[in-house]
């Protein structure tokens, strides 16, 4: 930095041009990482050094205005020096406000938490610029609560929206929120509305946090909002953002002398005065007798001895059934859901002939005691009856999964227990046979000084074996049992009903409406069937007709359909054979192969494009496969 002498008036345009000139063309970083620790230096206590950098920056052309502002932006260690280096610039130039109230916050999404806390607390710093302080927060609230924002922009971004608003709450005063609480209520229902209907678990935690934040803000005495989410490291940083935390300030430690002086300046205490403040307080009268009234001196009974009593579980299955639909023994009724999958298991031949009954009731079954892990009970269970009578429970599923009078949680669950039946029945059963024992050393023993000469032999094979480093012996291979995939005969009645209807919306189930998370694992779970379908009968049908189901959602707005779908593409590959791909499903692969080019460019999920690109490498290994076979 140069000083003129003389107290001569000069322009600093040219400079101003320079540092754009620099900025725009790459070297911000290099330029910036040494003139920004400068000037927040020369302005910290000189107010004509504030004069001459405001001017530096209000003089730089508009076409080179972002890369600078960005620049400081970056760079500045925080806020308030922030606001000594720009000023009031936002007010004063239209390119910077755009770049600082717009560009950064609604249309770009990779600047750290750092960044965002500088330029909004830049924005609350100055009375002129508060009021673009709630004209942004008004608009990030508009863009966090619009369905079309949440369904097409990244998970990314929404987190980062999410951020902004959390920060900017964080610097409003009392009497901003109280004129603008109306308006922080309505846009806190809509947003709350959007991201609760997502698919996607992040942004429906991300709805709950700020919900609950501006709840928290705006009824500072009266109830707030409260979910029940699970909290990670992204919960508890957002949650830290809605708190101001000032900067530490450390008391000047006082000279040794002073000290003493001040401590001789004291009030001179006795001892016993000292004894009578520390002692305890003395009870009311009215705690004392309450004191007296408890129940304290009751002497409790010994239960050391007690045993708890043990019901014992139905030993049938029919009894299992009895118990179940019956309410009378709440014991018995924990006791037969805890041994229930255990029996089905133990007694196929007795499930077969109830199979069907037996899972409508588990299908139906509710929590009528606080038993834990129920619901993983009751799924267990469920799967064992279907891997036990496959063909006429996984009819009776999937033909509840299209009916009327089910909530959404029984339709996932009847998905849950498909796909976990299905792995269940195509992987073969692990009985291991082991063929050697445990890697024990050789153990050589001393013989008598009689019989060393004869077993001579002997003695030096077991050291030699001793010294010896076999990696193929000494350790215990477990033979797994091969046997013929008990999925090939069913996977026909697993697959195809659940994908026949489901374009046919119900009163109560509408999968291409309002139900678009179930139809999200809906896709999710075919995709899963077909990947365990390889090398089965009907692996071929089921990939044609995954395939048109497919290419019929390909445009769904809801990202973890999308994901689901590129999953079925991906299992399609690695199930049915290369040649009956190509001979059978040509030209869809051709229309897949240049749909999934542009989902890898266009589509707005980082999965997506990330699945789509791996279906592409799948298609050009199979392709290479095909050329390297001699005709």
């Amino acid at each position: 930095v140069c000083f003129i002498p003389g107290g001569l008036d000069c322009s600093i345009s040219f400079v101003s041009h320079v540092l754009g000139k620099v900025c725009i063309h790459g070297r911000q970083k290099e330029v910036l990482g040494t003139l920004v620790p400068r000037l927040a230096e020369l302005t910290k206590a000189d107010c004509i050094w504030q004069r001459i950098c405001w001017r530096l920056l209000e003089c730089v052309p508009d076409r080179w205005m972002e890369a600078v502002v960005l620049g400081f932006v970056q760079r500045a260690p925080g806020a308030d020096v922030l606001s000594r280096l720009l000023g009031n610039l936002v007010v004063k130039n239209k390119k910077a406000q755009f770049v600082v109230t717009q560009k950064v916050l609604l249309l770009q999404y990779g600047h750290t938490t750092e960044v965002l806390q500088n330029l909004l607390g830049y924005l609350s710093l100055d009375s002129l610029r508060r009021a673009l302080l709630l004209r942004v927060l008004q608009e990030l609230l508009e863009t966090w609560g619009s369905s079309s924002a949440v369904k097409h922009s990244p998970p990314e971004q929404q987190l980062y929206i999410s951020k902004a608003i959390l920060i900017c709450l964080s610097h409003l005063k009392e009497p901003e929120i109280q004129s603008c609480r109306q308006e922080l209520l309505t846009s806190m229902m809509e947003g709350v509305k959007c991201h609760l209907d997502s698919s996607l678990p992040q942004l429906r935690r991300l709805g709950m946090v700020v919900a609950e934040s501006i709840s928290s803000r705006i009824n500072t005495e009266g109830p707030v909002l409260k979910f029940e989410y699970e909290e990670d490291d992204e919960t508890r940083e957002l949650k830290s953002l809605l708190v101001q935390t000032p900067p530490l300030c450390v008391a000047p430690s006082l000279p040794d002398d002073q000290s003493e002086k001040a401590d001789a300046a004291l009030p001179l205490v006795p001892e016993s005065n000292k004894k009578s403040q520390t002692a305890a307080p003395v009870m009311p009268d009215e705690e004392s007798d309450a004191e007296l009234d408890s129940d304290d001196d009751l002497i409790p009974y010994d239960m050391s001895e007690d045993k708890e009593l043990k019901v014992k579980a139905p030993v049938y299955i029919r009894d299992c059934i009895e118990v179940l639909t019956g309410a009378e023994d709440m014991d018995k009724w924990e006791a037969t859901v805890k041994a229930l999958e255990s029996l089905v298991r133990r007694n196929p031949a007795a499930t077969r002939e109830v199979s069907v009954e037996l899972a409508k009731i588990l299908l139906h079954l509710e929590e009528k005691t606080c038993i834990e892990g129920f619901v993983e009970l009751r799924q267990r269970a469920q799967v064992a009856v279907l891997t036990m009578d496959p063909i006429p429970v996984s009819q009776y599923l999937t033909s509840q999964f299209y009916s009327l009078n089910y909530s959404l949680r029984q339709r996932m669950d009847i998905l849950d227990v498909l796909v976990l039946a299905a792995q269940e029945l195509s992987c073969p059963k692990f009985r291991g046979k082991t063929k050697h024992s445990g890697a024990q050393k050789p153990h050589i023993q001393l013989l008598p000084g009689s019989d060393s000469s004869k077993d001579w032999r002997r003695i030096v094979d077991e050291r030699i074996k001793s010294k010896t480093r076999r990696f193929a012996m000494g350790q215990c291979h477990t033979e797994l049992a091969s046997g013929p995939n008990e999925f090939n005969s069913v996977a026909g009645h697993f697959f195809f009903p659940l994908i026949q209807h489901f374009d046919r919306p119900l009163t109560t189930f509408d999968l291409l409406g309002e139900d678009h998370l179930v139809l999200g694992r809906l896709v999710h779970t075919l995709a899963v069937l077909m990947y365990l379908a390889v090398n089965t009968v009907a692996v071929t049908a089921m990939g044609k007709a995954l395939l048109e189901f497919v290419w019929a959602l390909r445009f769904h707005t809801d990202s973890y359909v999308r994901q689901g779908l590129l999953s079925c593409i991906s299992s399609l590959l690695l199930s049915v054979p290369a040649e009956l791909l190509l001979a059978d499903m040509t030209e869809e692969l051709l229309e897949t192969q240049s749909w999934l080019g542009d989902v890898v460019e266009k589509d707005p999920d980082g999965d997506c494009r990330r699945r789509a690109l791996q279906n592409l490498l799948l298609m050009e290994n199979l392709k290479k496969k095909l050329e390297a076979v001699p005709s």
